[in-house]
């Protein structure tokens, strides 16, 4: 049964929604905001804000795990997470990002957002 499992699919196999997720993310850290479809926004936030809040205790394994999370290649987005974001977050317990609407894309119509830190 399917109960309360409703991630959305993005027409996508597994490995290449993980990979957008994380490519989201990265992006996401390195520039602190990023412009993108809605739902993609949407499905960031909860993956973005777990990192976040791992990221808040800094030992090896927290950044094994981030760097398992995020992929290999973000050793750099790492650091940045946990010696640049994390620290203004330390006494926040959740809601780290805001998600904007904007309009929608001439091209397809699709709604897009914005999404940043807050």
């Amino acid at each position: 049964m399917r109960h309360h499992n409703t991630n959305r699919k993005f027409g996508r196999v597994r490995k290449q929604r993980k990979a957008l997720l994380r490519s989201l993310a990265i992006s996401l850290v390195d520039n602190d905001k990023i412009k993108t479809t809605e739902a993609r926004a949407k499905e960031l936030r909860p993956f973005i804000e777990k990192i976040i809040t791992k990221s808040k205790k800094d030992s090896v394994w927290t950044r094994r795990l981030l760097i398992s999370k995020l992929g290999s290649g973000a050793g750099s987005t790492v650091k940045k997470l946990i010696e640049m974001i994390a620290p203004k977050y330390k006494n926040r317990q959740g809601g780290y990002t805001r998600i904007t609407k904007l309009t929608t894309r001439q091209g397809d119509g699709s709604p897009m957002a914005q999404i940043e830190f807050i």
